[in-house]
């Protein structure tokens, strides 16, 4: 145990090279310190909405304030039913965002898993895999969730998996492609001359080398999963009334016929989805920047 505590020292002292260079070049993208300021922002908001704005969908309605204009009262208006639009897409919001990212998550656990078994292991589960990513990829994105959707019924669970399903691909052959090219390197061929098992190798060498790239298509796929989860719920497959979602909010002052006599009612739930989508954007591109080993320099 001595003797590695040296190879462990110096590893650690790499790591910490790294993450500092890292930092710094993060630090020098504009893009990317916007995009985490407006990801925080937006974080914080959907996280504190009950106590900015309390809020019952149920009840929290005022028909004597219907299709009010923006104003002292009501700050972005109101819509058919009288209520408030900033506390609708406050809590809209927060759907969005847990949609997003436990999709996003879903898609990135089991894409890595599938990627990393395919890239590694090759033969007939390469093949598999393989088939799986081509059909999924042969459909259109939100035709395919659409689909998963109306086989589920609607709801957010079905939503998140939907949503969830159509990321996994993306992983895929991206940790596929990461996979294929660490494992001739000469430091996993020395660690398998050693005779580390597979999953040691996978988990504990492939894994961590593969990160950076993964982190980046995960921040990005965030906004993509906002814009197909907003989708289906312009289409009314999302969550049901009188849940606050963005998507349905639009779908409402669409199909109500407030969009012309009253665009608040689907001006701002647009503004903020894009904002969503934007602050997302920008982070990703600011990690790639600071991640990318050819830009660090």
């Amino acid at each position: 145990m001595d003797s590695l505590s040296p190879e462990k020292t110096i590893q650690g002292q790499a790591q910490a090279t790294t993450l500092r260079r890292v930092y710094q070049q993060f630090l020098k993208s504009l893009s990317g310190k916007i995009g985490l300021f407006l990801s925080v922002a937006l974080g914080l908001l959907a996280l504190l909405a009950p106590l900015i704005r309390p809020y019952n969908a149920a009840t929290a309605r005022d028909f004597s304030s219907r299709l009010a204009p923006p104003g002292l009262e009501h700050l972005l208006g109101a819509d058919g039913l009288g209520r408030d639009i900033l506390t609708l897409i406050i809590y809209g919001l927060r759907i969005s965002l847990v949609v997003s990212l436990v999709s996003v998550g879903l898609g990135l656990v089991v894409g890595t898993s599938l990627g990393l078994v395919a890239g590694y292991f090759r033969g007939w589960l390469d093949i598999l895999i393989g088939w799986l990513t081509d059909i999924l990829l042969a459909f259109p994105p939100i035709l395919l969730a659409i689909a998963l959707v109306t086989v589920a019924g609607s709801s957010l669970q079905s939503v998140i998996i939907a949503v969830g399903v159509i990321q996994i691909p993306i992983f895929i052959r991206l940790t596929r492609s990461m996979v294929l090219s660490l494992r001739e390197q000469e430091f996993i061929q020395t660690v398998r001359a050693f005779g580390a098992k597979p999953g040691r190798i996978i988990f504990y060498h492939i894994l961590p080398a593969s990160l950076a790239p993964l982190i980046v298509q995960a921040t990005l796929s965030l906004g993509t999963a906002t814009l197909e989860s907003a989708g289906l719920g312009f289409l009314g497959l999302g969550a049901q009334p009188p849940t606050p979602e963005l998507g349905t909010m639009l779908s409402d002052s669409f199909r109500s016929g407030y969009s012309l006599s009253s665009p608040w009612t689907i001006v701002f739930p647009g503004l903020m989805i894009t904002l969503v989508v934007l602050a997302f954007n920008l982070l990703g591109d600011g990690l790639r920047d600071s991640l990318d080993p050819r830009l660090n320099r």
